[in-house]
């Protein structure tokens, strides 16, 4: 069923509490999901054009924002409505689906890796070696009892995590908002602070640094510390409940965002990319009159990223990152417009026909987008081995991307279906 004009322009505020749900918050959060899959997948070349490669920031942090938001229409109320103590009941109960959602997506996926390894199909290639999961098979029994109590986190694993983590915070969350919101920011920026291993490390106090365990046999930590990644997720949270006022649209605020974004670009993937040309590689050579040999030589993209890894670590969430999700953010918002109603394309042509008839499947996506990322994780792998098998070539990636959509559209379908509960007898 098309959009229209009047679902688009539901209200994006907050009132007591009670916050609407709008376009935008879907439609972004489902994208996401897409852009997922593509990142997940082995070999992906489609990888080398998602919008990590042009910023700091990626999908991860739109699905852990838009989850925030999500989080204060769906959680708040209860808190709001049912009482501290039922709120929290409420959290803990979501955080005991997804755990239980962590754990059968390991052993499904250690499973079909198992299984791929055991048909010696390829025999230059390790499937469970690829996602370092070799100890659970030689040595289980340790490993077995750290993927329970999430000591044992390998990196492919990591999100759903690093999600429990965060959403644990929330009842202290909440009860700090209730007091102050001024207090409720400096304790969210004081914890992101201390979750800042590098700035630690340039301090001198390492021993301080919040985070948690991945694996038994080394100092590994959670790849996505939910330390420092609480400070998205609950930016995120206070817009949707209201604790921070929507920004307004000024000249000079655009400005200075869409600055951001540009200055980002020039440090990102792309970026140095583009001093990889020899052309402009030449012309930095001529005016700093730089003598670096070998890989990247001379390539001032690298350089930066190379002296900076601190201010965009992706593991403790860096400045950078939050910096330039905001900024890339606030411009994604002003042109979606007032409660997505931008989203909406006008006319009855069929360019405007089929954008109109695309975006409630970009909605749903949104609208499942747990269940969606869950089975995008599995599915991700599957294509993987697929292009292991058909080969690498511009037919076989748009094959295997495009038709990975679609079974994500599927499954964004088939979730709503099961939890609108069609079973049970409507009332009369």
């Amino acid at each position: 069923m098309p959009v229209t004009a009047t679902a688009a322009a539901s209200p994006t505020t907050a009132t007591a509490g009670v916050a609407s749900r709008d376009l935008r918050l879907d439609f972004f959060r489902g994208i996401a999901m897409f852009i997922i899959l593509l990142a997940h997948t082995p070999g992906n070349e489609w990888t080398r054009w998602i919008p990590a490669r042009w910023g700091f920031s990626d999908a991860t942090e739109i699905f852990v924002f838009c989850s925030g938001m999500a989080s204060a229409i769906a959680f708040g109320r209860s808190f709001d409505r049912m009482g501290w103590l039922m709120g929290t009941a409420r959290v803990g109960f979501r955080v005991w689906q997804i755990y239980w959602a962590h754990i059968c997506l390991f052993l499904a996926i250690l499973t079909l890796v198992t299984f791929w390894d055991s048909t010696g199909w390829h025999p230059d290639k390790s499937y469970v070696g690829g996602l370092n999961l070799s100890r659970v098979l030689s040595d289980p029994a340790p490993q077995l009892l750290g993927l329970m109590s999430l000591t044992y986190v390998p990196n492919y694993f990591d999100i759903l995590p690093m999600y429990m983590g965060v959403l644990l915070m929330m009842p202290l969350v909440i009860v700090l908002g209730r007091i102050s919101v001024p207090l409720l920011a400096a304790t969210s920026v004081t914890v992101w602070l201390f979750a800042q291993g590098a700035l630690l490390e340039w301090l001198g106090v390492p021993h301080l640094h919040l985070s948690l365990p991945a694996e038994p046999w080394s100092d590994r930590q959670w790849f996505f510390n939910p330390f420092g990644w609480q400070l998205i997720f609950f930016t995120g949270f206070a817009f949707m409940k209201g604790w921070i006022p929507a920004p307004p649209a000024r000249g000079w605020l655009i400005g200075l965002a869409a600055a951001v974004v540009i200055l980002s670009f020039l440090g990102s993937n792309m970026g140095f990319r583009l001093f990889q040309n020899e052309w402009l590689r030449d012309a930095y050579i001529a005016a700093t009159g730089c003598t670096e040999t070998g890989w990247g030589r001379c390539n001032p993209v690298l350089d930066f990223r190379e002296a900076n890894r601190g201010w965009f670590d992706k593991s403790d969430f860096g400045i950078l990152h939050y910096v330039h999700f905001l900024a890339l953010a606030y411009l994604c918002w002003l042109a979606a417009g007032d409660g997505g109603r931008r989203l909406v394309a006008a006319g009855h042509g069929m360019v405007a026909s089929g954008w109109n008839g695309l975006v409630p499947i970009v909605l749903k996506v949104g609208q499942q987008s747990l269940a969606v990322f869950i089975f995008s994780m599995f599915l991700a792998r599957v294509n993987g081995w697929i292009l292991d098998v058909i080969g690498r070539n511009g037919f076989t990636w748009a094959l295997v991307n495009l038709t990975g959509f679609g079974l994500l559209v599927a499954c964004a379908y088939v979730a709503g279906w099961f939890k609108s509960q069609p079973w049970r007898a409507r009332r009369p």
